[in-house]
């Protein structure tokens, strides 16, 4: 995966025609809530005894639950460039300044960072009655759970900070195809091809991907699964955090024409080397 991600980075650092906003924000889907399970999943696996110390626990669910307030707010980012884009393309330039990109892309960033820390600072000091998770990754729910003491208000911030990222960044992402869909069934046919061919399935995709992963997620933590068979529980524990990092970055990647002929350049360049 993070070789997928690193590869396309090169290419778009390389070259300088492909980089336009919309590679930008295709970079910033970040790829750190693999992070956030790899490494802990490698030094479980060969021990007998699966645990994790307490500090780590609440880093696990800090790089977690951040990677799925940035996907969704990346999603949502990159449906308004589309939308400026399609329906507003003389200004596109000037709207989507270098300036206007790192301010949105830092704000992805900035508000699942400050709701993270606000939500740890209020459960790292509660007082554990219990030390087993039945998940493969700590969750803030189920270590939530484990407390002595009443949590229902921190249960309540929970469930807001979390369906108000997501029903927040849906309803743009609906308001900014409603308005592209508009301007193409009012436009010419070329304007309708461009606007499907550069933001609708690569991105719809990703979106509709990257929900299900969550939504699994989310069921997961709330209710009972233990009548669930291991294999499929695992299975969609692992789906939330290693299918869609892996999955957006070639949908985009390869259906861009610029990045699909930088890539065969790429490969016909390193073909001598491989096959001396």
């Amino acid at each position: 995966m993070r070789f997928v991600m690193m590869f396309l980075l090169s290419l778009l650092v390389n070259d300088s025609s492909l980089t336009n906003r919309l590679n930008i924000l295709v970079i910033d889907n970040d790829e750190h809530g693999s992070t956030g399970l790899l490494p802990f999943l490698l030094v479980q696996i060969p021990s007998d005894l699966h645990t994790v110390a307490a500090p780590l626990c609440f880093l696990q669910i800090f790089i977690v639950h951040s990677y799925g307030a940035v996907e969704y707010l990346t999603l949502a980012i990159m449906s308004y460039n589309c939308y400026v884009a399609v329906c507003d393309p003389l200004r596109y330039k000037t709207r989507m300044t270098s300036k206007t990109v790192a301010v949105l892309v830092a704000l992805t960033w900035f508000y699942p960072c400050f709701m993270m820390v606000a939500l740890l600072s209020w459960a790292s000091p509660l007082q554990l009655c219990g030390s087993f998770i039945n998940k493969l990754y700590c969750d803030a729910y189920l270590v939530v759970k484990l407390s002595c003491s009443d949590t229902t208000g921190l249960n309540i911030y929970e469930l807001i900070a979390t369906f108000s990222t997501i029903i927040g960044t849906l309803v743009s992402i609906l308001y900014t195809y409603m308005k592209i869909f508009l301007v193409c069934s009012s436009g010419s046919q070329q304007t309708r091809q461009k606007a499907v061919s550069t933001c609708s399935p690569p991105h719809l995709a990703s979106i509709l991907n990257f929900s299900i992963g969550a939504s699994f997620e989310i069921l997961q933590s709330r209710f009972d699964v233990n009548n669930m068979p291991n294999v499929l529980r695992i299975f969609l524990s692992l789906y939330f955090l290693m299918v869609p990092p892996l999955v957006s970055p070639l949908m985009y990647g390869l259906k861009m024409s610029k990045i699909r002929f930088a890539c065969k350049n790429l490969t016909s360049n390193l073909r001598p080397f491989l096959h001396p």
